[in-house]
């Protein structure tokens, strides 16, 4: 196990620039075109929300911990980043996942079990057969190199809290924002700690608004409320100063600026978010749920 992020292999191999992830998305597109023609699918992130959510569904089944869930998710994007959604089961590989997950995440599922909660929550998984997750997680393994060790942003929110006086709620809001960060391109372009460091400004500077941003996947906070919190945010970082008169922001703003966190990085990362919670107004279960059936059902996998 990699003893911290620099090393390991997700820094080395599954850290990537904008550029290169269009690339890659380009070159899966030329190579599929004619199952992307057939079977259109809605916005990727709008199908990685539904990817995750059915995942957490699952998961409270298990009574599995975030963090497993967590791990399952980076397997189910990395994956995807390298196949062609189209020519799988997305059920069996979110089941394998998660399978996979906790074994890397110490608190193994015996398959048989995991197997039965899969088929009762997932008519669509389509297997009887355990050996069936036991071949699928082969292909997992190896479409991933074996690299299977995740560095997740947790440990750092838990670490810093006490150094910026964070509540247990804003702790909370802040893991919650992480949880959200999945259904983006962040965790293959920032290191674990930005994206910490991100979850925390935003959990400091939405925590006085009122409704907060209790994981989008709860639907409490708007686009707007966001987007306000923000530009005063912004505007203290860059100094224009006076009117973020809450202690816990300007205490925020004062240990940015004594740190070495790549700034810009964590503004990109919160423009990102902003994005990714404004398309999720608009997101609906149905359309990816149909798409999938469409393809799985003309047996494309």
């Amino acid at each position: 196990m990699a003893a911290n992020f620099w090393d390991s292999t997700q820094f080395k191999f599954w850290t990537f620039d904008k550029d290169e992830l269009v690339e890659k998305r380009q070159a899966m597109y030329e190579a599929n075109r004619t199952l992307h023609t057939k079977y259109e699918m809605p916005e990727r992130r709008h199908v990685n929300i539904f990817l995750q959510q059915q995942m957490v569904k699952l998961g409270r089944r298990l009574n599995l911990r975030q963090q497993v869930l967590a791990t399952a998710q980076i397997y189910v994007r990395r994956f995807y980043l390298k196949v062609e959604i189209r020519r799988t089961n997305p059920y069996l590989v979110m089941t394998t996942a998660i399978y996979l997950a906790c074994k890397t995440e110490e608190c193994p599922v015996h398959i048989r079990f995991m197997l039965g909660e899969a088929a009762r929550h997932w008519t669509e998984l389509g297997i009887s057969d355990s050996s069936k997750i036991g071949e699928c997680e082969f292909y997992l393994i190896s479409t991933l190199r074996s690299q299977m060790i995740v560095h997740h942003p947790y440990r750092t929110i838990t670490d810093l809290a006490p150094d910026l006086n964070m509540s247990t709620e804003e702790s909370s809001l802040a893991a919650s924002i992480v949880n959200d960060h999945y259904n983006t391109d962040l965790p293959f372009l920032h290191p674990p700690h930005v994206i910490a460091v991100t979850a925390i400004f935003l959990a400091i500077v939405l925590r006085p608004t009122q409704s907060g941003l209790q994981a989008h996947s709860a639907a409490a906070a708007t686009a707007g409320q966001v987007q306000q919190a923000i530009t005063q945010g912004m505007g203290a970082l860059a100094g224009g100063g006076g009117k973020a008169h809450h202690a816990k922001i300007m205490k925020m703003v004062d240990w940015l600026a004594e740190t070495e966190v790549d700034l810009e990085a964590v503004i990109n990362s919160t423009q990102e978010l902003i994005s990714m919670y404004e398309l999720w107004e608009t997101y609906s279960e149905r359309p990816t749920k149909e798409a999938i059936s469409k393809y799985l059902k003309d047996g494309v996998h």
